[in-house]
């Protein structure tokens, strides 16, 4: 295997891991911290993560193009191993916040040029899928990991992928120094307004609109089961069937990663066949749980393959493209529960329903993405 796209997997599944390995044990983590539960310190342990890669992904879209890919991917494992170790040591509140917006920033700092390397090999379609199942492989395993070594330790998997942290960032070292001489860095002048107005355009470029919306919506509508699924489902599933549907949502969709990614299929029936699988999951959801989220994590995985390649024929700088992609990707995640949770006193039921009609809805949309020949 090509040794740029072995630092890049095992990168992908570090920080997911390490990010979601904090989440079960995060009341355990507030309360040693004498934080309570609602508290604004409290939301902020747990959005500090999406707050920094939110802000940052922009910004190191224009440095992926400006400077080599690697060196970026290089830095992002340093700051991934930085916050594991505040993670892993302190107690700190401030000091633990700090450590999850620099997870934040890691993130950040990865996907532009993890998405922009991979998009310019010609099996994209293979690496992609092939980096979105490890992507969903992290996840899973940060919130297993976390869940099964809180017996011996409330941090015992954030000591597991700060360890892992150090592995890879040894490996990425030795990439560096033994690899090819780094490319130069490209010589360009920047006028801060003329790149904030560059930005804006195409952030909000109505050719570009629907990419961006259904990158907003597919990861989205992941953050709204995930956010309010559990007090919907609390009178028909017991603890354990509830982990068993979001292991399910996580399965199905690294799967799909890895054979939809081997399909000869045209990013735009990817994208259509994404969200429609997607919203059908979360209707079905509604009385069927397994099934359900088995076709929500089909649709995504489906979807967030096509996607990205999706961005790779857009007429502009990948780094920046793919900057502003994963920025509407978390800005979903992050947001879209708020906004639905709304129309919470309407019942959970309409949520998802709402939900699942403005992912459909994003079909009429119209994009200037040429499909490939």
């Amino acid at each position: 295997m090509d040794k740029k796209r072995l630092l890049i997997y095992s990168t992908v599944f570090l920080i997911m891991g390490l990010s979601n390995s904090v989440i079960p044990v995060l009341p355990e983590i507030a309360a040693g911290s004498f934080v309570s539960s609602g508290t604004l310190s409290y939301t902020l342990l747990f959005s500090g993560y999406f707050i920094g890669a939110l802000l940052t992904m922009i910004p190191f879209g224009f440095m992926a193009d400006l400077y080599d890919n690697m060196k970026i991917i290089v830095l992002a494992i340093a700051l991934t191993f930085f916050a594991g170790m505040i993670l892993t040591l302190t107690g700190n509140i401030y000091l633990l916040i700090t450590a999850r917006l620099i997870e934040g920033i890691a993130c950040g700092a990865f996907f532009p040029p993890a998405y922009s390397i991979l998009a310019g090999f010609h099996e994209k379609n293979q690496y992609i899928g092939e980096f979105n199942f490890l992507l969903n492989a992290g996840l899973a395993v940060g919130v297993l990991s976390s869940g099964f070594l809180a017996a011996w330790s409330i941090r015992g998997a954030i000591i597991l992928f700060t360890g892992l942290s150090i592995i890879i960032l040894a490996i990425s070292a030795s990439i560096m120094f033994t690899g090819k001489e780094p490319t130069k860095v490209r010589v360009k002048k920047i006028s801060p307004s003329r790149e904030a107005r560059n930005v804006f355009s195409k952030l909000f470029n109505i050719k570009f609109i629907r990419i961006w919306i259904t990158a907003f919506l597919i990861f989205g509508i992941t953050g709204v089961m995930l956010a309010f699924y559990s007090e919907y489902s609390k009178d028909m599933l017991s603890k354990p069937e509830l982990g068993i549907a979001i292991a399910i949502l996580y399965a199905s969709s690294m799967v799909t990663n890895i054979i939809v990614g081997r399909m000869n299929l045209r990013f735009k029936k990817m994208i259509v066949s994404g969200i429609l699988l997607a919203a059908a999951g979360v209707i079905i959801a509604i009385k069927s749980p397994f099934i359900g989220f088995a076709l929500i994590g089909i649709g995504s995985g489906t979807g967030m393959i096509g996607l990205p390649i999706a961005v790779s024929h857009m007429p502009f700088d990948k780094g920046l493209a793919m900057g502003i992609f994963n920025t509407y990707t978390y800005a979903g995640l992050a947001f879209m529960p708020i906004i639905t949770g709304l129309f919470v006193n309407m019942g959970y039921p309409a949520v998802f329903i709402l939900s699942a009609v403005f992912m459909v809805l994003s079909l009429f949309l119209k994009d200037g993405v040429k499909n490939e020949e």
